[in-house]
């Protein structure tokens, strides 16, 4: 019975659809830190998702990323980011933009799998460290925003994925201005489509 139930589900040219539609605004809202919840465990939970997130989408373009048509980590002529972690790269560092990547993502994995810095019970406080340590990975998931909207754009939208990446924008953006945990200097590469796209209330 349950079967020819699921089976009758895929049949008859019926598509799965939403039944609730989310009114205009919503990822602003969304974005705000709820009643009673803890402001380090809320940033903390955005930190790991964008993480994973923009993650994602640069591996959705990291074919088209090489040595030879990015050999450094930019946003356009105007922006160049250098590598530096305090460990390997002592000093800032031109690298290619994918080196910087790989760098940045193995960077940011360290630090969120460190219980002292991330803790995942409430037993562990979270250091006083915390939130200048979140807007540095932040700034720097920012510049991978930076990069691939500026130079990969097109790969995006040959896979049809711009509406997801905006969409990863739009939240990202919500919530690092609701926090003040990205300077206006970083956001200044993508200001512009920013003041097009962020226009939610």
């Amino acid at each position: 019975m349950a079967l020819n139930g699921f089976l009758e589900f895929f049949q008859k040219g019926k598509t799965f659809r939403p039944k609730k539609k989310f009114a205009h605004g919503t990822i602003r809202a969304a974005v705000k830190l709820p009643e009673g919840e803890d402001s380090n465990d809320w940033i903390a939970v955005h930190v790991v998702d964008f993480f994973n997130r923009i993650n994602l989408i640069y591996g959705t373009i990291s074919e088209y990323c090489t040595e030879e048509t990015c050999p450094t980590m930019s946003g356009g002529a105007r922006f160049e980011y250098l590598w530096a972690d305090g460990d390997k790269f002592k000093k800032p560092t031109h690298l290619p933009a994918k080196d910087y990547v790989s760098n940045l993502m193995d960077w940011i994995e360290t630090q969120i799998n460190n219980q002292a810095l991330f803790p995942c019970t409430s037993d562990l406080p979270f250091p006083k460290s915390f939130q200048s340590l979140c807007s540095k990975i932040l700034a720097r998931l920012h510049r991978v925003f930076v990069h691939v909207y500026i130079h990969h754009f097109q790969n995006i939208v040959a896979i049809a994925a711009e509406a997801h990446v905006n969409t990863c924008y739009k939240h990202f953006y919500y919530f690092v201005t609701e926090f003040d945990l990205v300077s206006h200097k970083e956001l200044e590469p993508l200001a512009e489509m920013a003041s097009k796209i962020c226009k939610d209330t």
